[in-house]
């Protein structure tokens, strides 16, 4: 492994620190995959193993203020600590989205390989280089729009690997076929199949994140928006598969969903809910 240098700290404890990883290729993807590491306070005096967060899209993190957000909430104790895995996206229109089939216009003709770098590749890079778990109950996955979309459909498909994702405004739009060919809910869209055929896992838990005006499209002209529609629509997938979701969302819920007003499709509103989606997936023990 390269040296790794820091990338940045706070100046007031407690805080995260950031390692630029540049050392690990990809044989399915053919490239150098760039790696943020984010250790939680007091990482490098212990000899534990920490949970961890697997986020897609981990070029994004200045954006999205990651480290300001990660030190406050270490500081009001808020979550368990835990090792963030941020990783750079390379071609993001074909690497993510669903391994099972490209969309309609042959995007994420890659999502396989890329499900093959996480799965052979990173995970035991991390487990060999960091103090991590291998525990699935202690493993996390999540991603932004198209990265939402990938991590969704590898934590669902590996229940081995991992126990909960998280989705910042998915593109469940994913479709086999186009709109403008016509278009049938039931079928054309490729997420909500799958979970249609796919198995029920008692162990996963689904946190999905919508804003109001993540976008402007209506296709089927009932008020609400697409972004908001393919959400709540793959919920209720995931509800008649045997999830369960509280409407208060309360802890005893598999699935929490959260609409923000005037919420939009950035990492301006997704770095202001990210506190909601962290103290869910590692709240303090």
């Amino acid at each position: 492994m390269a040296d790794l240098i820091p990338a940045q700290t706070c100046a007031e404890p407690p805080t995260v620190t950031v390692w630029h990883d540049d050392s690990l290729y990809s044989v399915p993807l053919k490239r150098i995959v760039h790696l943020d590491i984010v250790l939680p306070p007091a990482y490098q005096a212990s000899s534990k193993t920490y949970p961890v967060l697997y986020l897609n899209d981990g070029q994004d993190l200045g954006r999205l203020k990651m480290t300001s957000v990660l030190d406050s909430l270490y500081q009001k104790q808020a979550i368990q600590p835990f090792v963030l895995v941020a990783i750079h996206a390379g071609d993001r229109i074909q690497e993510y989205g669903t391994a099972a089939q490209a969309d309609y216009m042959h995007r994420g003709s890659k999502a396989g390989l890329y499900t093959d770098f996480i799965l052979t590749e990173l995970l035991p890079y991390i487990k060999k280089h960091y103090h991590v778990s291998t525990d699935p109950a202690k493993s996390v996955f999540a991603g932004f729009s198209l990265g939402g979309l990938s991590a969704f459909d590898i934590v669902f498909h590996h229940p081995e690997r991992f126990s909960r994702v998280g989705v910042f405004s998915g593109s469940f739009w994913w479709r086999s076929k186009s709109t403008e060919d016509g278009y049938r809910d039931e079928t054309d869209r490729i997420m909500h199949d799958l979970v249609r055929r796919g198995t029920y896992h008692k162990q996963l838990k689904f946190w999905f994140e919508t804003g109001t005006e993540d976008e402007t499209s209506d296709r089927n002209n009932n008020g609400i928006i697409d972004a908001i529609d393919d959400t709540i629509d793959l919920i209720h997938e995931l509800e008649k598969k045997g999830y369960y979701r509280a409407m208060d969302n309360s802890q005893t819920s598999d699935i929490r969903y959260v609409e923000i007003k005037g919420g939009k499709h950035n990492q301006e509103t997704w770095s202001a809910i990210m506190p909601d989606f962290l103290t869910w997936a590692f709240p303090p023990n």
